[in-house]
């Protein structure tokens, strides 16, 4: 694990983001999660649920704080509460739509059309950084309803904060040169600027007007404090950047994705690469496949892709890019300036992450290896699938089928089935046909057949699972149960061998235990989310079709227009009335059935 400063992100088995936390030096931050004293209760709990850890490198603290802030909004966290107060960053915004524009602090989350600046670490940062632009270029920050309707300056004019547009007391070219000086102030390029306040604090130190000077000091200082550069937070670049990292015949290719110059996302991906395979060839096949024209991320929402070397290929990789996507996508290799510290920052991400991947692809290894030690089969266990049942008293019954290999999780393997002409409740016949339609394709599509079948249950679920594959001549598969223990606390699991009739008991921190455990929580989350889908999608179905006026038409518009059931239940009758086809008098019958 690295010491350098960054963000993480704690998952779930379900790949939930729980937590989403800033550290000036991961290592030691990670670390202290991991204490077995001293845990504060919620984070105990977080520490119960979390199965792997991911992390994206930044530069400086600051850029880790504005990066935290974007995750938390993006992903929601269960765990971030203390972070859930409604808090944005602060922009500085330029309203173009009048002969004088104005620059204002916007913090608000609705967006409103204009040039944005920032965001600032702190709403202070940008007040002070507004109230610096005031004194040095005049430039209005008042609302356009107050500028319209003054007959004579206002207070900001008469201390020298504002040039009065509003009546007249600066002409529209010169309001926009020093606009234009404020602009390249916001933009960075204030090196002028600070010469000019250097030569006047020089000057004034001499004729000894000290607090003269000390003021032009302060303002010296508050620009470089404002301007200070961030890597996260830079210009209004859009771009992705690709960082590679090799160890061991292992390869690791990072992608950061830039929108109006901020670090939105990071993602790393683990390509199969043969031997000897240069790391040139690996970036263009990289990116020949993953921005294919299946891709649903669309290539017009950025302009480049900032690559770690000079690609053979370039022009013909552009082409291709123009030809899928209808668009022109520049492939470079940054020679200075903030793109080659992005680079870097690419880079830098992709070793953490090949780290964290080899060290997560050796456990699993040995996972793997000790439950093939712990069944006392020479069968190496490469790929477990596992069945789950879930139904609420008999109700919309789905059965899930997860896939976990020698890299975790095969999640384009997993399968759920709706299970039908079953007596509601009845888990064994729900188990057997689900496992009968799973094999029978698998035979008949001659796909691999799993090296260890587990089933969430005891002997009886593992007792109807055998009938089934002695039917379908599957009777050598080696077949496992695990039984949850007293009061369902994990640790307490029973395991049952097909064909054996004692059953095995692990000890509670013995690592086959625990991959089984998140193979079974696993199958568990998927079927209980199809279950829920299913049970809500029939349950919306009765509830409408017992309106009377309410056919399979207007069904269905009302839930396109609220775009689903819990929607459709918050909704007044007035917007009701907006989805066509329905009356004033349809739509108060709708919502009286809706909340009896």
């Amino acid at each position: 694990m690295t010491t350098q400063p960054g963000v993480y992100r704690m998952l779930s088995d379900s790949s939930e983001v729980l937590y989403v936390g800033k550290a000036y030096n991961l290592q030691k931050r990670l670390h202290s999660y991991f204490q077995k004293n001293n845990l504060a209760r919620k984070t105990a709990l977080l520490m119960t649920q979390v199965q792997r850890i991911e992390v994206t490198v930044t530069r400086t603290e600051n850029e880790a704080l504005i990066l935290e802030n974007t995750l938390i909004k993006q992903h929601k966290p269960r765990y971030n509460v203390l972070l859930r107060d409604d808090k944005s960053y602060p922009y500085i915004i330029l309203d173009e739509t009048s002969a004088f524009p104005r620059l204002s602090l916007l913090r608000s989350k609705k967006k409103i059309e204009g040039r944005y600046f920032g965001p600032y670490p702190s709403v202070d940062a940008a007040r002070e950084t507004l109230q610096f632009l005031q004194k040095l270029f005049g430039i209005r920050q008042c609302s356009e309803s107050f500028f319209k309707h003054r007959k004579r300056p206002c207070l900001q004019y008469q201390i020298k904060r504002c040039s009065g547009p509003c009546v007249g007391l600066i002409d529209a070219a010169p309001y926009r040169q020093a606009l234009d000086y404020a602009l390249l102030f916001l933009q960075g390029k204030n090196t002028a600027i600070v010469d000019a306040l250097a030569t006047q604090m020089q000057a004034a130190s001499a004729a000894l007007e000290y607090e003269k000077a000390a003021k032009l000091r302060d303002r010296i200082q508050l620009l470089h404090k404002t301007q200070e550069q961030q890597h996260v937070i830079s210009g209004d670049a859009n771009c992705d950047v690709l960082g590679l990292a090799e160890k061991d015949r292992h390869v690791c290719v990072a992608v950061l994705s830039i929108r109006q110059g901020q670090l939105l996302a990071s993602q790393s991906y683990f390509p199969s690469v043969p031997f000897e395979t240069d790391a040139t060839e690996i970036i263009e096949s990289f990116i020949s496949q993953y921005y294919a024209s299946d891709r649903p991320q669309a290539l017009s929402s950025y302009d480049e892709i900032l690559v770690p070397m000079l690609l053979h290929n370039t022009t013909a990789l552009s082409a291709f890019l123009r030809e899928q996507h209808q668009v022109g996508i520049a492939i470079k290799k940054p020679q200075r300036g903030v793109k080659l510290k992005w680079l870097s920052m690419a880079e830098d991400n992709a070793k953490v992450a090949l780290q964290q991947h080899t060290n997560h692809s050796q456990r699993l290894l040995e996972q793997l290896a000790a439950v093939s030690t712990l069944l006392n089969t020479s069968k190496v266990i490469g790929r477990i699938e596992c069945f789950d049942i879930s139904h609420s008293s008999g109700e919309a019954t789905v059965a899930s089928c997860v896939v976990f290999d020698t890299q975790g999780a095969c999640v384009r393997d997993y399968r759920r089935y709706h299970i039908k002409d079953i007596s509601p409740g009845d888990d064994y016949a729900a188990l057997k046909q689900a496992v009968s339609r799973h094999f029978s394709t698998i035979l008949e599509q001659k796909l691999p057949l799993p090296d260890l079948l587990l089933i969430d249950g005891g002997k009886g679920q593992l007792s109807a699972v055998h009938s089934v594959l002695t039917e379908l001549s599957l009777q050598s598969l080696l077949l496992l149960g695990i039984a949850k223990g007293k009061g369902r606390k994990p640790g307490l699991e029973t395991l049952f061998l097909s064909g054996q009739t004692q059953g095995i008991h692990c000890s509670s921190d013995a690592i086959e235990l625990h991959l089984l455990q998140q193979v079974r929580d696993e199958a568990h989350r998927f079927a209980i989310t199809g279950h829920r889908k299913l049970r809500d999608k029939r349950r919306v179905r009765s509830n409408l079709e017992t309106i009377a006026g309410i056919g399979p038409k207007r069904r269905q518009r009302l839930l396109e227009h609220f775009g689903g059931w819990q929607e459709l239940k918050r909704a007044h009758p007035d917007e009701l009335r907006k989805v066509p086809g329905i009356s004033p008098l349809l739509a108060q019958r709708i919502y009286d059935n809706l909340h009896p």
